[in-house]
């Protein structure tokens, strides 16, 4: 009787395993941070954020745009605020998927054009209700894809939060001592 228990338990565990969300570890000079990935749900931003983890893209950029109680926003520029020159196209916003942007969630950042997000992403300090979609009829209304959430490390975020910031050139909302993230490396990709 133990012996089918066991075995029962070990195949739930193989079941439960082949169908885990891809998962990424991102290592800052403030600690450690684990997001979950929704490729069912945002399929074509979870495959670009992944190649660009595998590729090394996000090693020594940084969190360029703290904004307490709002989100923080990195994954495009160095600790010199030059920002590195991406290698993937611009992608269609897949903000009308279902999730929204609450606390912990990751979603893409992106200039007024909705289709216009590449590789800076930001995570969620609050529920930013405001950032949801609402209607493909402009920038304003299409909203901010969420890709993945939080899993592991939110403190690390709550402290990256609390962060000193100012001005740097026209940038505003910088840390005046760079937050860098180290590496983020694909723990697993189902």
């Amino acid at each position: 009787m133990f012996k089918k228990i066991s075995l029962l338990a070990a195949g739930l565990l193989v079941s439960v395993a082949a169908w885990a969300a891809p998962t990424v570890e991102m290592t800052t000079n403030l600690g450690k941070i684990t997001l979950e990935l929704f490729p069912d749900k945002a399929p074509k931003t979870v495959e670009m954020f992944l190649y660009n983890a595998k590729h090394g893209f996000y090693e020594a950029t940084i969190f360029h745009r703290v904004i307490d109680g709002f989100m923080i926003q990195g994954g495009g520029f160095n600790s010199s605020m030059e920002e590195k020159k991406t290698r993937t196209p611009a992608l269609p916003n897949e903000a009308n998927n279902g999730l929204t942007n609450d606390r912990g969630t990751v979603a893409m950042a992106r200039t007024q054009d909705p289709h216009s997000a590449r590789v800076q992403f930001f995570i969620n300090l609050k529920d930013n209700t405001f950032l949801n979609h609402r209607s493909p009829a402009d920038g304003r209304t299409w909203g901010y894809a969420v890709f993945g959430k939080v899993v592991q490390g939110m403190d690390v975020v709550d402290k990256i939060a609390k962060v000193p910031t100012g001005n740097f050139g026209y940038y505003e909302n910088v840390p005046t001592t760079p937050v860098v993230i180290q590496d983020v490396k694909v723990i697993s990709e189902k």
